[in-house]
């Protein structure tokens, strides 16, 4: 920092901002602790936040500081000794103002000796002194639940959180008989999360990205939202439950792992062979399996989401990748010809009307507009509404010819609520089909009676 910009900063300062009393050296000589007081005042300047950079955060101005101790001298006052970990639910919401289902990361974070007890001096100087207070939610969340020394998050350190949640929420009682299906959920549940919110899809959830998606507000909404379901970003069982009976559908001899001719029969046979070969290429995202030529589940929430969701930057970033061959960055006439011969094959097989490559070429034009008619970029596919059908025409038959007839019951259920996503219309409509497929069980209520025992995956 220059020294010269801070020492004009400084003076221009006005100093009716501090409020600062008529006090003679005496007076300070005498109380020393007036000197600590204004120092804190102005330490709480808005003007003054600009001149320094706190490797620790910000520390929090005085009124929030004696605010937040009266409140925690209320939780503490008949618990001398201090709070165990099922008492620490209140502090966690009340005065750290998160989700409930921190509570057990936050008292760990704070318990570094394992006690077992976390006592008021440790609270206070863990989030008091520890400048808790002036971070924002998304910061708070980064720093419980990173680990020591690094500088992202992994789908793991979000295990505890979702442990706690399966625990607590009324909503996701009735999986609390069955471990094994709240192992899969809390795992589904984090796939979602990193496929939208890592969007350098690495692995390693930055605090800006953090900040940058919308992850803190489902959090919240889930902690106060006593129907699961209702909270469709993340969390709903009823997402969970449609992925995983995919999954389970296709893997046939249920190793809980899916190869080519699996996933070729995904969406009763609606995607190319050629756009499968890329899926398992590994172009558009790398295996987790580690499986040679099969794809596992965590590769197959991927897929899934993306392949029904084409209006998300992720699904779109996704394929793409499969459809740019080169990988130069640009789709090109000849790329997408390439993937659209299959489909038309497929049309002359099944009776349909061909609709040549040179027409179809012109209709995506017409709908992209690119900024350069002989190629597409995914700047310009992101910069259109309608680019997921360019992908559903090069390789999705089924949905091409939902798209050519403009389907009314789909375009009736766009205008009912505009506010879902596509993916939360799919999920709702696949919901239904497997309640029905379940001989009249009601699903609806979360009965895990649902699940055929003989269809249990070997956990």
């Amino acid at each position: 920092m220059d020294i010269d910009v801070v020492v004009e900063d400084v003076a221009s300062l006005d100093p009716e901002l501090l409020q600062l009393p008529e006090l003679s050296p005496v007076a300070f000589k005498a109380s020393p602790q007036i000197a600590e007081d204004l120092f804190t005042q102005w330490l709480s300047l808005p003007e003054t936040a600009r001149l320094f950079y706190f490797k620790n955060g910000r520390p929090p101005p005085k009124d929030l500081k004696e605010q937040c101790l009266s409140r925690i001298e209320d939780l503490f006052n008949n618990h001398i000794d201090g709070l165990q970990i099922h008492e620490f639910k209140l502090v966690t919401k009340e005065i750290c103002k998160l989700p409930s289902f921190f509570s057990s990361s936050l008292f760990r974070k704070i318990d570094t000796d394992c006690t077992g007890i976390v006592t008021r001096d440790g609270f206070i100087k863990y989030w008091v002194f520890g400048n808790m207070l002036t971070m924002d939610t998304a910061a708070k969340i980064f720093k419980i639940l990173r680990q020591p020394e690094c500088k992202y998050l992994t789908q793991v350190d979000f295990k505890p959180v979702l442990l706690e949640l399966l625990a607590t929420h009324p909503g996701l009682e009735f999986l609390r008989s069955t471990p094994e299906f709240q192992e899969r959920y809390a795992e589904t549940v984090i796939y979602r999360m990193f496929y939208y919110i890592n969007r350098s899809g690495n692995g390693l959830l930055t605090l800006r990205e953090l900040k940058r998606g919308n992850l803190i507000a489902a959090m919240q909404h889930a902690d106060e939202e006593e129907d699961i379901n209702k909270v469709m970003r993340f969390f709903s069982y009823e997402h969970f439950y449609v992925i995983y009976c995919k999954f389970w559908e296709l893997d046939t001899d249920h190793d809980f792992l899916i190869d080519k001719e699996n996933l070729i029969k995904y969406g009763n046979h609606a995607l190319t062979y050629r756009i499968v070969d890329r899926i398992f290429s590994q172009v558009p995202r790398k295996f987790t399996s580690k499986v040679e030529g099969k794809m596992g589940y965590e590769d197959f929430v991927y897929f899934m989401l993306s392949e029904e969701d084409k209006s998300s930057e992720p699904s779109l970033e996704y394929w793409f990748k499969c459809i740019d061959l080169d990988g130069n960055g640009i789709l090109t006439p000849n790329e997408m010809q390439f993937f659209y011969e299959e489909q038309l094959h497929r049309m002359e097989c099944m009776g349909l009307e061909p609709v040549l490559f040179g027409d179809i070429l012109c209709q995506i034009v017409d709908m992209i507009a690119p900024e350069r008619e002989n190629y597409i970029t995914l700047h310009d596919l992101k910069g259109c509404k309608l680019s997921g059908n360019v992908f559903n025409i090069l390789f999705n038959l089924n949905k091409f010819m939902a798209f050519e007839s403009r389907d009314p019951f789909l375009i009736r259920q766009e205008r009912e609520d505009p506010t879902l996503t596509e993916w939360d219309r799919f999920a709702h409509r696949e919901y239904i089909r497997l309640s029905m497929e379940e001989d009249g069980e009601d699903v609806s209520n979360g009965s895990v009676e649902v699940w055929d025992e003989s269809l249990e995956a070997p956990f």
